[in-house]
């Protein structure tokens, strides 16, 4: 049991049954009555969102989770497929799990991947991922008006606004949070 005030951002819980993850939490502290926490918890397994409001004295039940590296294999289109580092048994996950993850993730990349019962929880993407460009644009010559983008797209598809001197056969560094350029990789 863990008390509602010590819940942070990943945390597991079990709630009628269904393991959650917490993504998002808010501590309050009314000037009057007792403090309480909202939590925003997450259902890997079917990707239901739950928002719970709990007094920061109430007791939850945690899960005991554990972290192992999954090698990451390919997408079919509906399903990850990963395999386990230790055992090289394979996994399948809906995309549906992971919408956001689609085209973050590389093909024969490692990742830390949290479980619970042999259930997959969550997959652990670095906040920095170095792509290779693809498909870009030429650049005009004229076309350089005071911070000129294009689109380019990267090996995964990931479709990312760069400034237009990046070219086909590039690295580029991207945010996997925003989505967003970061830097010009220099092999």
């Amino acid at each position: 049991m863990i008390k509602a005030g010590q819940i942070d951002k990943g945390t597991a819980l079990l709630i009628k049954g269904q393991p959650f993850v917490c993504i998002d939490r808010e501590f309050v502290n009314p000037g009057k009555g007792s403090a309480f926490v909202r939590l925003k918890l997450k259902n890997p397994g079917t990707g239901q969102i739950l928002s719970e409001t709990m007094k920061s004295q109430d007791n939850a039940e945690d899960i005991t989770v554990e972290d192992r590296d999954c090698q990451y294999l390919y997408n079919d289109g509906e399903s990850f497929h990963f395999m386990l580092n230790e055992t090289y048994d394979q996994i399948e996950v809906p995309m549906a799990n992971f919408p956001d993850y689609e085209y973050l993730m590389k093909d024969g990349e490692t990742y830390r991947c949290t479980f619970w019962e042999a259930q997959l929880l969550d997959i652990q993407i670095p906040s920095k991922v170095v792509f290779l460009v693809a498909e870009a644009e030429e650049a005009i010559k004229g076309d350089t008006v005071q911070g000129a983008t294009k689109y380019v797209t990267t090996e995964t598809g990931l479709k990312v606004k760069c400034p237009i001197f990046i070219k086909q056969g590039e690295k580029i560094r991207v945010n996997t949070e925003t989505k967003e350029y970061l830097e010009r990789v220099n092999s």
